[in-house]
């Protein structure tokens, strides 16, 4: 079958097209891939949110990054049976005034993260070997030069855990 066409431009040019179909038939081989995930070998806190709470009596002025400091309770559970090295990671929405702290909703405030004694960057990766569990803590900060505001405030973030 064929199909002329023409038309016509602005500039009156002519443009012809043409197009040639003929039935036919192909034999091609097709490939399909795929990979089965295994569901993840650890489980965090049963599956349950992990709540940190610093309690109803906190003074602004006293939010120094050392006062305040809450252990982050949490269980892990890990069936692995090829490596014990694992990787966790706190990841969430970083203050304004650092990086390496989770923001909070109330201007000013942050909440810094600590592995044992060490501070924890929100947002990185540290690795640990199962089945020890990181002790993990969380300490309220302040922007440099901020004045709080009273009020109740929340922050969230997600605890991931990888392994390979």
């Amino acid at each position: 079958m064929r199909l002329w066409a023409i038309a016509h431009g602005r500039t009156g040019a002519l443009l012809s097209v043409l197009l040639l179909s003929a039935p036919s038939i192909a034999n091609i081989p097709v490939n399909i891939r795929g990979t089965v995930i295994i569901p993840p070998p650890c489980t965090i806190n049963n599956n349950q949110t992990i709540r940190v709470d610093f309690g109803d009596e906190i003074m602004t002025t006293r939010i120094d990054g050392v006062n305040y400091k809450q252990a982050i309770t949490y269980s892990l559970s890990c069936d692995i049976q090829k490596s014990n090295n694992l990787k966790m990671s706190i990841q969430g929405n970083a203050a304004s005034f650092n990086p390496a702290v989770l923001r909070t909703d109330k201007n000013g405030l942050g909440i810094a993260l600590y592995r044992g004694t060490q501070p924890l960057n929100a947002n990185t990766w540290f690795n640990y070997t199962y089945p020890s569990k990181p002790e993990l803590y969380a300490v309220l900060v302040k922007q440099s030069g901020a004045t709080l505001t009273g009020g109740e405030f929340t922050s969230s973030a997600t605890l991931l855990i990888d392994y390979q």
